[in-house]
Protein backbone atom coordinates (compact mmCIF):
# COMPACT_ATOMS: atom_id res chain seq x y z
CA UNK A 1 0.00 0.00 0.00
CA UNK A 2 2.90 2.46 1.14
CA UNK A 3 4.50 1.47 -2.54
CA UNK A 4 1.24 2.82 -4.65
CA UNK A 5 0.78 5.71 -2.37
CA UNK A 6 4.04 6.86 -3.28
CA UNK A 7 3.72 6.48 -6.86
CA UNK A 8 0.91 9.13 -7.20
CA UNK A 9 2.63 11.75 -4.97
CA UNK A 10 5.73 11.23 -7.40
CA UNK A 11 3.53 11.78 -10.53
CA UNK A 12 1.76 14.94 -8.93
CA UNK A 13 5.17 16.13 -7.72
CA UNK A 14 6.79 15.64 -11.64
CA UNK A 15 3.15 17.57 -12.54
CA UNK A 16 3.07 20.54 -10.58
CA UNK A 17 7.09 20.57 -11.82
CA UNK A 18 6.18 20.60 -15.26
CA UNK A 19 3.79 22.96 -14.89
CA UNK A 20 5.29 25.53 -12.79
CA UNK A 21 8.41 25.44 -15.43
CA UNK A 22 5.02 25.85 -18.09
CA UNK A 23 4.23 29.06 -16.08
CA UNK A 24 7.68 30.27 -15.92
CA UNK A 25 8.31 29.88 -19.39
CA UNK A 26 5.28 31.85 -20.14
CA UNK A 27 6.01 34.60 -18.10
CA UNK A 28 8.84 34.92 -19.59
CA UNK A 29 7.47 35.02 -23.04
CA UNK A 30 4.62 37.42 -21.60
CA UNK A 31 7.22 39.27 -20.49
CA UNK A 32 8.92 40.08 -23.76
CA UNK A 33 6.22 41.90 -24.76
CA UNK A 34 6.93 45.47 -23.17
CA UNK A 35 4.82 48.40 -22.91
CA UNK A 36 5.10 50.92 -25.71
CA UNK A 37 7.60 53.93 -25.43
CA UNK A 38 6.81 57.40 -24.94
CA UNK A 39 8.30 57.95 -28.52
CA UNK A 40 6.48 54.83 -30.05
CA UNK A 41 3.27 56.12 -28.55
CA UNK A 42 4.21 59.37 -30.21
CA UNK A 43 4.95 57.44 -33.47
CA UNK A 44 1.16 56.32 -33.44
CA UNK A 45 -0.15 59.47 -32.49
CA UNK A 46 1.76 61.29 -35.19
CA UNK A 47 0.50 58.38 -37.96
CA UNK A 48 -3.16 59.10 -36.79
CA UNK A 49 -2.89 62.56 -37.01
CA UNK A 50 -2.10 62.45 -40.70
CA UNK A 51 -5.45 60.54 -40.90
CA UNK A 52 -7.18 62.69 -39.00
CA UNK A 53 -5.72 66.24 -40.12
CA UNK A 54 -6.62 65.77 -43.28
CA UNK A 55 -10.59 64.92 -42.61
CA UNK A 56 -10.64 67.79 -39.85
CA UNK A 57 -9.94 70.16 -42.80
CA UNK A 58 -12.15 68.51 -45.46
CA UNK A 59 -15.19 68.30 -42.74
CA UNK A 60 -14.33 72.40 -42.20
CA UNK A 61 -14.79 73.44 -46.32
CA UNK A 62 -17.98 70.82 -46.19
CA UNK A 63 -19.26 72.35 -43.18
CA UNK A 64 -19.03 75.97 -45.19
CA UNK A 65 -20.31 74.42 -48.42
CA UNK A 66 -23.19 72.90 -46.73
CA UNK A 67 -24.02 76.19 -44.62
CA UNK A 68 -23.93 78.34 -47.87
CA UNK A 69 -26.08 75.78 -49.71
CA UNK A 70 -28.43 75.71 -46.82
CA UNK A 71 -28.49 79.37 -47.10
CA UNK A 72 -29.53 79.05 -50.77
CA UNK A 73 -32.15 76.56 -50.46
CA UNK A 74 -33.93 78.68 -47.74
CA UNK A 75 -34.03 81.54 -49.44
CA UNK A 76 -35.21 79.52 -52.34
CA UNK A 77 -38.32 78.42 -49.75
CA UNK A 78 -39.07 81.53 -49.02
CA UNK A 79 -40.11 81.98 -52.62
CA UNK A 80 -41.33 79.09 -53.13
CA UNK A 81 -43.97 78.84 -50.02
CA UNK A 82 -46.03 82.03 -51.06
CA UNK A 83 -46.40 80.48 -54.16
CA UNK A 84 -47.61 77.02 -52.98
CA UNK A 85 -49.91 78.84 -50.85
CA UNK A 86 -51.04 80.52 -54.01
CA UNK A 87 -51.93 77.16 -55.04
CA UNK A 88 -53.44 75.87 -52.41
CA UNK A 89 -56.06 78.72 -52.21
CA UNK A 90 -56.81 78.94 -55.58
CA UNK A 91 -57.17 75.00 -55.27
CA UNK A 92 -59.71 75.52 -52.79
CA UNK A 93 -61.85 78.03 -54.54
CA UNK A 94 -61.63 75.36 -57.77
CA UNK A 95 -62.65 73.02 -55.87
CA UNK A 96 -65.96 74.39 -54.31
CA UNK A 97 -66.84 75.79 -58.06
CA UNK A 98 -66.63 72.09 -59.03
CA UNK A 99 -68.72 71.28 -56.06
CA UNK A 100 -71.20 74.02 -56.96
CA UNK A 101 -71.05 73.88 -60.77
CA UNK A 102 -71.86 69.91 -60.36
CA UNK A 103 -74.86 70.72 -58.10
CA UNK A 104 -75.86 73.15 -60.94
CA UNK A 105 -74.40 71.53 -64.13
CA UNK A 106 -75.82 69.46 -66.34
CA UNK A 107 -76.34 66.37 -63.97
CA UNK A 108 -78.51 68.56 -61.91
CA UNK A 109 -79.82 70.81 -64.63
CA UNK A 110 -83.29 70.03 -64.50
CA UNK A 111 -83.34 70.48 -60.75
CA UNK A 112 -81.70 73.71 -60.84
CA UNK A 113 -83.90 74.73 -63.85
CA UNK A 114 -86.52 74.02 -61.64
CA UNK A 115 -85.15 75.19 -58.13
CA UNK A 116 -84.56 78.82 -60.46
CA UNK A 117 -87.78 78.97 -61.61
CA UNK A 118 -86.27 80.73 -64.92
CA UNK A 119 -84.55 79.80 -67.64
CA UNK A 120 -82.59 82.71 -67.81
CA UNK A 121 -81.78 82.98 -64.11
CA UNK A 122 -80.38 79.38 -64.85
CA UNK A 123 -78.22 80.02 -67.80
CA UNK A 124 -76.59 83.37 -65.95
CA UNK A 125 -75.61 81.07 -63.07
CA UNK A 126 -73.83 78.56 -65.23
CA UNK A 127 -72.05 81.43 -67.95
CA UNK A 128 -71.24 83.18 -63.73
CA UNK A 129 -69.23 79.75 -63.01
CA UNK A 130 -67.56 78.86 -66.44
CA UNK A 131 -66.18 82.48 -65.85
CA UNK A 132 -64.61 82.15 -62.71
CA UNK A 133 -63.78 78.55 -63.37
CA UNK A 134 -61.83 80.25 -66.04
CA UNK A 135 -60.26 82.70 -64.30
CA UNK A 136 -59.02 80.35 -61.91
CA UNK A 137 -57.12 78.37 -64.05
CA UNK A 138 -55.60 80.50 -65.94
CA UNK A 139 -54.33 82.12 -62.19
CA UNK A 140 -53.39 78.62 -61.56
CA UNK A 141 -51.09 78.45 -64.99
CA UNK A 142 -49.24 81.36 -63.55
CA UNK A 143 -48.61 80.78 -59.94
CA UNK A 144 -47.58 76.71 -60.79
CA UNK A 145 -45.12 78.17 -63.78
CA UNK A 146 -43.54 80.25 -61.36
CA UNK A 147 -43.45 77.68 -58.67
CA UNK A 148 -42.02 74.93 -61.45
CA UNK A 149 -39.08 77.61 -62.23
CA UNK A 150 -38.20 77.91 -58.57
CA UNK A 151 -38.38 74.13 -57.94
CA UNK A 152 -36.57 73.04 -60.63
CA UNK A 153 -33.50 75.31 -59.02
CA UNK A 154 -34.22 73.83 -55.55
CA UNK A 155 -34.16 70.29 -56.58
CA UNK A 156 -30.33 69.67 -57.69
CA UNK A 157 -29.65 71.85 -54.15
CA UNK A 158 -32.19 69.67 -52.18
CA UNK A 159 -30.08 66.99 -53.79
CA UNK A 160 -26.99 67.95 -52.94
CA UNK A 161 -27.39 68.67 -49.29
CA UNK A 162 -28.83 65.58 -48.86
CA UNK A 163 -25.70 64.14 -50.13
CA UNK A 164 -23.54 66.85 -47.82
CA UNK A 165 -25.25 65.85 -45.11
CA UNK A 166 -24.44 61.91 -45.50
CA UNK A 167 -20.70 62.92 -46.04
CA UNK A 168 -20.46 65.15 -43.15
CA UNK A 169 -22.16 62.65 -40.60
CA UNK A 170 -19.46 60.32 -42.40
CA UNK A 171 -16.44 63.03 -41.86
CA UNK A 172 -17.59 63.63 -38.16
CA UNK A 173 -17.75 59.76 -37.55
CA UNK A 174 -14.17 59.28 -38.59
CA UNK A 175 -12.95 62.53 -36.70
CA UNK A 176 -14.53 61.75 -33.18
CA UNK A 177 -13.11 58.04 -33.71
CA UNK A 178 -9.65 58.95 -34.56
CA UNK A 179 -9.23 61.62 -32.35
CA UNK A 180 -10.89 59.09 -29.33
CA UNK A 181 -7.78 56.63 -30.77
CA UNK A 182 -5.51 60.16 -30.43
CA UNK A 183 -6.77 60.21 -26.55
CA UNK A 184 -6.58 57.14 -25.76
CA UNK A 185 -2.33 56.72 -26.71
CA UNK A 186 -1.89 59.68 -25.01
CA UNK A 187 -3.34 58.68 -21.77
CA UNK A 188 -0.73 55.74 -22.44
CA UNK A 189 1.83 58.08 -23.38
CA UNK A 190 1.24 59.94 -20.27
CA UNK A 191 1.39 56.61 -17.76
CA UNK A 192 4.41 55.85 -20.19
CA UNK A 193 5.89 58.89 -18.48
CA UNK A 194 5.26 58.44 -15.17
CA UNK A 195 7.04 60.42 -12.88
CA UNK A 196 10.33 59.76 -15.27
CA UNK A 197 8.91 62.66 -17.66
CA UNK A 198 9.34 65.68 -15.19
CA UNK A 199 13.01 67.30 -14.15
CA UNK A 200 11.95 68.83 -10.95
CA UNK A 201 11.03 72.34 -10.72
CA UNK A 202 11.69 73.27 -14.61
CA UNK A 203 9.64 70.44 -16.05
CA UNK A 204 7.48 69.49 -13.26
CA UNK A 205 5.58 67.15 -15.55
CA UNK A 206 5.98 65.25 -19.04
CA UNK A 207 6.18 67.86 -21.84
CA UNK A 208 4.37 68.22 -24.10
CA UNK A 209 1.60 67.37 -21.29
CA UNK A 210 -0.51 66.52 -24.30
CA UNK A 211 0.68 65.54 -28.13
CA UNK A 212 -1.57 65.66 -31.20
CA UNK A 213 0.57 65.28 -34.09
CA UNK A 214 1.33 67.66 -36.82
CA UNK A 215 3.57 70.26 -36.99
CA UNK A 216 1.82 72.08 -33.64
CA UNK A 217 3.04 68.90 -31.69
CA UNK A 218 6.42 69.26 -33.51
CA UNK A 219 7.09 73.00 -32.57
CA UNK A 220 5.70 71.77 -28.98
CA UNK A 221 7.97 69.20 -28.65
CA UNK A 222 11.33 71.15 -29.79
CA UNK A 223 9.76 74.28 -27.06
CA UNK A 224 9.80 71.44 -24.51
CA UNK A 225 13.66 70.19 -25.70
CA UNK A 226 14.73 73.64 -24.58
CA UNK A 227 14.05 73.33 -21.36
CA UNK A 228 16.91 74.87 -18.79
CA UNK A 229 18.45 76.98 -21.27
CA UNK A 230 18.74 80.43 -20.53
CA UNK A 231 17.07 83.77 -21.26
CA UNK A 232 18.96 85.94 -22.69
CA UNK A 233 17.07 89.18 -24.25
CA UNK A 234 16.54 89.23 -28.28
CA UNK A 235 18.16 85.75 -28.05
CA UNK A 236 16.73 83.62 -30.71
CA UNK A 237 18.14 80.08 -30.15
CA UNK A 238 20.15 77.86 -30.24
CA UNK A 239 21.73 77.81 -26.80
CA UNK A 240 19.72 81.06 -25.33
CA UNK A 241 16.09 82.42 -25.86
CA UNK A 242 13.82 85.19 -24.83
CA UNK A 243 10.36 84.77 -24.97
CA UNK A 244 9.42 85.29 -28.13
CA UNK A 245 12.34 83.80 -29.56
CA UNK A 246 11.66 80.57 -28.26
CA UNK A 247 8.35 80.33 -29.60
CA UNK A 248 10.21 81.49 -32.87
CA UNK A 249 12.35 78.71 -32.81
CA UNK A 250 10.46 75.99 -31.97
CA UNK A 251 7.90 76.87 -34.99
CA UNK A 252 10.63 77.23 -37.15
CA UNK A 253 11.91 73.59 -36.55
CA UNK A 254 8.23 73.19 -37.52
CA UNK A 255 8.48 74.79 -41.01
CA UNK A 256 6.72 77.97 -40.30
CA UNK A 257 7.79 81.31 -40.07
CA UNK A 258 7.29 83.48 -36.77
CA UNK A 259 8.00 87.50 -36.09
CA UNK A 260 10.94 87.98 -33.32
CA UNK A 261 8.01 90.12 -31.27
CA UNK A 262 5.45 89.56 -29.29
CA UNK A 263 2.38 91.49 -30.92
CA UNK A 264 3.36 90.67 -34.16
CA UNK A 265 3.07 86.85 -33.23
CA UNK A 266 -0.05 87.78 -31.83
CA UNK A 267 -0.73 89.99 -35.21
CA UNK A 268 0.09 86.55 -37.34
CA UNK A 269 -1.74 83.94 -35.39
CA UNK A 270 -5.46 82.99 -35.86
CA UNK A 271 -7.41 83.84 -32.61
CA UNK A 272 -8.74 80.89 -30.34
CA UNK A 273 -10.39 80.17 -27.09
CA UNK A 274 -8.94 78.47 -24.30
CA UNK A 275 -11.70 75.69 -24.59
CA UNK A 276 -9.75 74.90 -28.09
CA UNK A 277 -6.72 75.39 -26.43
CA UNK A 278 -4.17 72.31 -27.57
CA UNK A 279 -0.02 71.73 -27.79
CA UNK A 280 1.56 74.67 -29.94
CA UNK A 281 -0.29 77.46 -29.50
CA UNK A 282 0.76 80.63 -28.40
CA UNK A 283 -0.50 82.44 -24.96
CA UNK A 284 0.39 86.14 -24.47
CA UNK A 285 -0.15 88.12 -21.07
CA UNK A 286 -0.63 91.36 -19.88
CA UNK A 287 -2.65 93.77 -21.80
CA UNK A 288 0.59 95.06 -23.54
CA UNK A 289 1.21 91.79 -24.36
CA UNK A 290 4.81 91.86 -23.29
CA UNK A 291 5.22 88.54 -22.99
CA UNK A 292 3.96 84.67 -24.30
CA UNK A 293 4.90 81.12 -23.92
CA UNK A 294 4.25 77.92 -25.91
CA UNK A 295 1.42 75.79 -24.43
CA UNK A 296 2.13 72.38 -24.00
CA UNK A 297 -1.45 71.11 -22.80
CA UNK A 298 -3.19 70.32 -19.42
CA UNK A 299 -2.60 74.53 -18.63
CA UNK A 300 0.95 73.78 -19.05
CA UNK A 301 3.42 76.26 -21.27
CA UNK A 302 7.33 76.46 -22.06
CA UNK A 303 8.36 79.88 -22.03
CA UNK A 304 11.19 81.80 -21.34
CA UNK A 305 10.74 83.76 -18.21
CA UNK A 306 13.11 86.67 -17.79
CA UNK A 307 16.81 87.87 -17.34
CA UNK A 308 18.33 85.07 -15.31
CA UNK A 309 15.90 82.63 -15.22
CA UNK A 310 15.69 80.12 -17.88
CA UNK A 311 13.70 78.10 -19.88
CA UNK A 312 10.63 76.37 -18.12
CA UNK A 313 7.10 74.90 -17.51
CA UNK A 314 5.09 77.00 -15.97
CA UNK A 315 0.88 77.02 -15.67
CA UNK A 316 -0.28 79.77 -18.06
CA UNK A 317 -2.73 81.19 -15.68
CA UNK A 318 0.20 82.45 -13.61
CA UNK A 319 0.07 85.53 -15.25
CA UNK A 320 -2.72 87.72 -16.28
CA UNK A 321 -3.65 86.21 -20.06
CA UNK A 322 -3.96 88.52 -23.04
CA UNK A 323 -5.31 86.38 -25.96
CA UNK A 324 -4.56 82.54 -27.96
CA UNK A 325 -2.43 82.30 -31.23
CA UNK A 326 -2.43 79.59 -33.17
CA UNK A 327 -0.23 79.72 -36.10
CA UNK A 328 -1.92 78.63 -39.29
Amino acid sequence: METHTRRPNRMLRLLVATLGGLSLALGITGAAHAEPTPAELEAQIDKKWNEVEPIIEQHNQLKGELKANLAKQAQLKSKIDPLQAQVDTALLRVSAFSVLQYKTGRVSSFNALMTTGSPDTFAEQLVLLNMIAKDEAEGIKDVLDSKKVLDEQKKPLDDLIATQKAAEAEMAAKETTINAEIKALNEMRTKAYGSSGATGELRPVACPVEYSGGDAAKAAQVACQQIGKKYVWAAEGPNTFDCSGLTLYAWKQAGHTLRHYTKWQYADTKRVSRADLKAGDLVFFYSDMHHMGMYVGGGWMVHAPTTGDVVRMKKIDTYPIAGYGRVA
